[in-house]
């Protein structure tokens, strides 16, 4: 809480957000034909390319270690999700590509949390929601900057 007004911190609604968002979208993926990813999962979902990527730019983009990304991959090689490939560029590595159930829950997903966004924009208006997720979105980049400068 924040000390001053009570108020929730930052921290405290960022993670309730994130919670709800959650809970949302893998109660609506399950009921899609989905019900085996989990919020892990997106860390490599959430980040893939439809042609497929290295791990290590999975990593970079999801800002997971690789060891983390190898680990979410293996479940998701083992659900049916992604495969390992080799990349064209350099044969001796992988490229992590979607299957054709991948390229479904991706699809899913991205409809479910644009259908949230619009109901949210719905209910507060559009400048409102616009310079919510503007500020948003600056906080993060900016509280992101400060880990690495």
């Amino acid at each position: 809480m924040s000390a001053e007004s009570g108020a929730p911190d930052l921290g405290m609604l960022a993670g309730r957000l994130m919670r709800a968002l959650q809970e949302e979208l893998f109660e609506r993926l399950a009921e899609q034909g989905h019900p085996d990813v989990r919020p892990r999962h997106g860390t490599v979902l959430a980040f893939l390319d439809p042609a497929g990527v290295r791990a290590t730019e999975l990593s970079a983009r999801s800002g997971q270690h690789k060891q983390i990304v190898g680990t979410i991959v293996d479940e998701l090689v083992a659900l049916g999700y992604v495969r390992r490939e080799p990349d064209p560029a350099d044969r001796r590595a992988k490229r992590i590509v979607p299957t054709e159930h991948g390229l479904d829950e991706i699809a899913k997903a991205r409809a479910i949390l644009a259908g949230i966004e619009r109901r949210h924009r719905r209910a507060m208006g559009e400048e409102r929601f616009d310079a919510f997720k503007e500020a948003f979105q600056e906080v993060a980049r900016k509280q992101s900057a400060r880990g690495s400068a």
